[in-house]
């Protein structure tokens, strides 16, 4: 019998397969995809998250990021990091290089879709295979959540989606610049010296190019560029859960819940939950994972809820830019706290 199956073989699932190996545990990935992941993402590193990624002993190339730059008409508002550079990384660099590590590390990645999970006493099975616990990393839609009994409704919520493209450009400058406009956000990451990655968050549906269209000054520089990807999209965003455990059958990284990529740290949380998610196993204590999951992510889902709840009202969302660009210091400290 194994110590963990992990369903899911994106940045979360691997981090955690990767962290249960160091610490002496018997992992396995069930993983439906074949080799290196693509998924839509900013691709923008916190600091937190590169620093997270050093102690599992990954160190994927990229673009170093010195900060964020906010722009909304004429306002602009930057603040640099201030506790060491983010890093803005390909997904498929990031997934090869977790994905590399792992398998160094002794970690089984398996191609298998997961149709069945049995809970027991001791252990749970998924299909075949038996193991003491098993983690969803099974993303955004997760299925193991829906089997888990730990989805919950949206409450009405307004759904948001993302697009991402890359290009052929030298990046504007070090910094993931964030452009406003009335019903989305478009996110310029630098990923390498030749290409620069384009997400845009909206709450109105719509093809690249179209949504694209709602930041004029963006579309003109990106004019001559030749796209470096094709166009990935994810949503609906926000994904609420009525606990991370259930039984043996834990959840980590979007699976266990997302509220939205408006701040850029995701993957910053998600390898935060990963690495409280091998100590709770590590100790053989699961109940303590959902109370260590809530703790770590309330400072970002406080900051996150808080932002998202202004960009939901139309006479709000148009000062938040200029709110932060009069009032740097405020703004600096709420990117502060986002890139622990």
């Amino acid at each position: 019998m194994r110590d963990v199956v992990v369903v899911g073989g994106g940045p979360a699932g691997l981090a955690v397969a990767l962290g249960c190996a160091k610490a002496g545990m018997d992992v396995v990935v069930c993983e439906k995809r074949d080799g290196v992941i693509d998924k839509a993402c900013g691709e923008g590193l916190m600091p937190g998250a590169v620093r997270a990624l050093a102690a599992l002993g990954v160190d994927p190339p990229g673009h170093a990021i010195g900060g964020i730059t906010y722009r909304q008409g004429t306002a602009v508002a930057h603040a640099a990091f201030r506790d060491g550079p983010g890093r803005g990384v390909r997904r498929t660099v990031l997934h090869d290089a977790l994905r590399g590590e792992a398998l160094r590390h002794g970690v089984e990645v398996v191609r298998q879709s997961v149709t069945g999970v049995e809970q027991h006493a001791d252990h749970v099975r998924v299909d075949g295979l038996r193991a003491r616990y098993l983690v969803a990393a099974d993303g955004l839609h997760s299925a193991i959540r829906d089997t888990a009994g730990l989805a919950a409704d949206s409450g009405g919520r307004k759904p948001r989606w993302g697009l991402r493209r890359h290009y052929a450009l030298r990046p504007f400058s070090d910094s993931v610049e964030v452009t406003w406009a009335e019903h989305s956000e478009a996110y310029v990451t630098p990923v390498a010296p030749d290409t620069v990655g384009v997400a845009i968050l909206s709450s109105v549906r719509g093809g690249f190019d179209e949504q694209l269209a709602a930041f004029p000054d963006l579309a003109a520089r990106l004019a001559d560029a030749e796209p470096a990807s094709d166009v990935r999209g994810a949503g609906p965003l926000f994904q609420r859960t009525s606990g991370r455990v259930a039984g043996r059958v834990l959840l980590v990284g979007d699976a266990a819940g997302y509220i939205d990529a408006l701040t850029g740290e995701g993957l910053a949380l998600s390898l935060t939950a990963a690495a409280e998610l091998v100590r709770c196993l590590h100790g053989d204590r699961p109940g303590d994972y959902d109370r260590a999951w809530t703790t770590t992510s309330r400072r970002s889902r406080w900051l996150t809820s808080g932002l998202l709840w202004a960009r939901g009202k139309p006479a709000l969302a148009r000062r938040v830019v200029p709110l932060a660009a009069r009032a740097p210091g405020l703004f600096s400290f709420a990117v502060d706290q986002l890139a622990r």
